[in-house]
């Protein structure tokens, strides 16, 4: 039997690293490919994207020629949701097999736009404040002059894409079940996140967590434990 292949995309400011401990939590049969974007980790010398389409064409490309060789399903968090979203749907639409299953975390549905401060633009010093209020990254990184001058272009072009971001209503839903994992205290209101059920013709699950963005972290063992009954059945 072919192992499932779990595609997970990072957060905003996020690298591939962060699914490193994913691997001694996830049953032996699921194959964890952690995707790593442009302009960090390994590729840090590759130029950031621009927009969210153009992370979504990335990925696309790296994992295009496996697509109907294996069964997969898809795993973002946060900005990685959307992208997951997308890819998703130009997957389907370029003819290839749908995703088993797309789990989506710590973002609500791609159609609940709302106003907010555009994150992107701010001055340095506002920008950190914000970035610390998402809890991602720790504090003491933020004040490291040199970690910060390798972080900063990274992190403003992540916040970019995702904040630039329009939805465009697809002709077609997802074609897959979903899993939707959230944070009680993050940014979000309950209805945009059960929102999601309307993206997809199929089953929609959702699963709410004790913590605001990065509720993720401290319930990690619970979120791969749901990841792997789910893949298993």
């Amino acid at each position: 039997m072919k192992k499932t292949k779990l595609i997970c995309i990072p957060y905003a400011g996020g690298s591939s690293a962060f699914f490193s401990n994913w691997r001694k939590f996830m049953d032996d049969s699921i194959d964890i490919c952690a995707v790593e974007l442009a302009g960090r980790g390994r590729r840090y010398n590759e130029p950031l994207y621009d927009n969210l389409n153009e992370a979504v064409d990335d990925i696309y490309s790296m994992i295009k020629n496996e697509l109907d060789c294996y069964p997969y399903a898809l795993f973002g968090h946060s900005m990685g949701s959307i992208i997951a979203y997308e890819l998703c749907h130009k997957i389907r639409d370029l003819g290839y097999q749908n995703p088993t299953h797309v789990f989506l975390s710590g973002h609500s549905a791609p159609n609940m736009k709302k106003d907010k401060t555009i994150v992107y633009k701010l001055p340095d010093v506002d920008f950190k404040k914000e970035i610390i209020k998402l809890g991602g990254t720790p504090a003491e990184v933020l004040e490291n002059k040199e970690l910060l001058d390798i972080l900063l272009p990274m992190l403003r072009s992540d916040f970019k894409i995702i904040e630039t971001y329009e939805y465009v209503k697809k002709d077609k839903k997802m074609d897959c079940d979903i899993t939707v994992f959230a944070g009680k205290e993050d940014d979000f209101m309950l209805n945009e996140i059960l929102e999601w059920k309307n993206h997809t013709n199929k089953k929609c699950k959702v699963h709410m967590y004790e913590g605001g963005h990065f509720f993720i972290n401290e319930y990690l063992d619970s979120i791969v434990n749901i990841i792997n009954g789910t893949l298993l059945i």
